[in-house]
């Protein structure tokens, strides 16, 4: 069959082919898993125009100046010329454009909609999501309880449409976590990593102050921090210095190109996550993906990813005395175990060909045919 993802978004600050998809890695992954089996073509908008083939995959740059194209007419017709089987849309902030894609392709594509984290619009610009399910076949959460609010405010009628397939996933791979360790010259004691911005919604706050009581109880073990945006930096920073016996226990590492992070994944035990909101959690995923136990917030995207904590342990968002508990429970877990543990369930669950599966299993719902072969 013949799959088209794209978005109408666009990116004009990038201008390479290669460094446009290094940058989308974590999605684009799960376009080259499904291209063993279907011919797949990627419409990305940045500030280059034509045909780039990578991994088994076609992809087709169609420039647009704008952020947000809201009258795709150009890109809809490129679409159609493409014959697709099923487009795939990033994000559910277009509904205008997914109307007129539908109104251009006719009712026998499938049109699936991925979830990103956006919330349901109010307004005039609700009005039109809820004219656009009645175009839209099926949607992807990671987690079917982002649904519900979708349903909730009227704008999905059918909770049917709904499918929890996670769309990202990790590029790394696992290596043996004590070289890894003696790699990056981190010591060999209880190793922890936060990553992400310094906000309020990732709270790095509850972070470093449930870390702070855990170390009267674990004094050897080290909080790795990798940070983009520094909101809370100063904040973060005046905590660490009234805390003088535990300077050295909190490393602010700063940012890293995404290409190291693969040696901090590696050499770290555990991944820490202060969230209260998530999409996915795509540093998660990938510190999964290199075996690190997950110690996250329990809100519906880490609950799906854990398996409601069975690969990793779920504490309160904002709790620094609900994450003591899950830190002090993390001394007695088998570590070794643990991170075996996490790897298969990442293999089985969060991996690009297991979300290749599970979209392949979708696909083939929708058209009530025997399993598909490529064209």
């Amino acid at each position: 069959m013949r799959f088209v993802f794209t978005s109408y978004s666009s990116s004009p600050e990038f201008t390479s082919p290669e460094r446009w998809l290094a940058r989308i890695a974590f999605y684009t992954g799960i376009l080259e898993s499904l291209s063993r089996m279907h011919i797949v073509t990627g419409i990305e908008q940045i500030s280059y125009k034509g045909e780039f083939k990578q991994k088994g995959v076609n992809y087709l740059f169609i420039p647009h100046g704008k952020k947000v194209n809201r009258f795709p007419f150009k890109k809809n017709a490129a679409i159609k010329q493409l014959n697709p089987d099923v487009v795939f849309i990033n994000g559910f902030i277009f509904p205008l454009q997914t109307i007129l894609l539908r109104l251009k392709l006719g009712f026998k594509v499938k049109i699936i909609i991925l979830h990103r984290a956006e919330k349901p619009f109010t307004g005039y610009k609700k009005m039109l999501q809820v004219l656009a399910d009645k175009f839209i076949d099926a949607y992807f959460f990671t987690s079917f309880e982002f649904g519900n609010a979708w349903v909730e405010n009227g704008i999905v009628r059918k909770k049917s449409k709904f499918h929890e397939i996670i769309q990202s996933s990790s590029i790394f791979k696992p290596a043996n976590k004590s070289i890894a360790k003696l790699r990056a010259g981190i010591a060999a004691a209880p190793v922890y990593l936060w990553v992400g911005r310094l906000d309020e919604n990732k709270d790095p706050l509850t972070v470093i102050s449930g870390f702070f009581e855990f170390l009267k109880y674990s004094p050897h073990a080290k909080l790795y921090m990798i940070y983009q945006a520094k909101d809370l930096l100063k904040m973060i920073e005046e905590k660490i210095k009234t805390n003088e016996n535990y300077l050295s226990s909190i490393m602010l590492i700063g940012t890293v190109h995404h290409s190291e992070m693969e040696s901090y994944y590696n050499a770290s035990d555990f991944i820490i996550s202060g969230s209260h909101y998530e999409g996915s959690g795509i540093a998660v995923c990938e510190a999964m993906s290199c075996g690190c136990i997950p110690i996250l917030t329990n809100i519906s995207s880490f609950r799906k990813m854990t398996n409601d904590g069975e690969f990793g342990l779920l504490y309160e968002a904002g709790n620094e005395n609900s994450l003591l508990a899950a830190l002090l429970y993390s001394l007695d877990l088998n570590i070794q175990k643990e991170q075996e543990s996490v790897k298969s369930h990442f293999l089985k669950e969060l991996s690009f060909d297991a979300i290749a599966r599970k979209t392949n299993e979708v696909v083939e719902s929708l058209f009530n045919t025997a399993p598909m072969q490529k064209d």
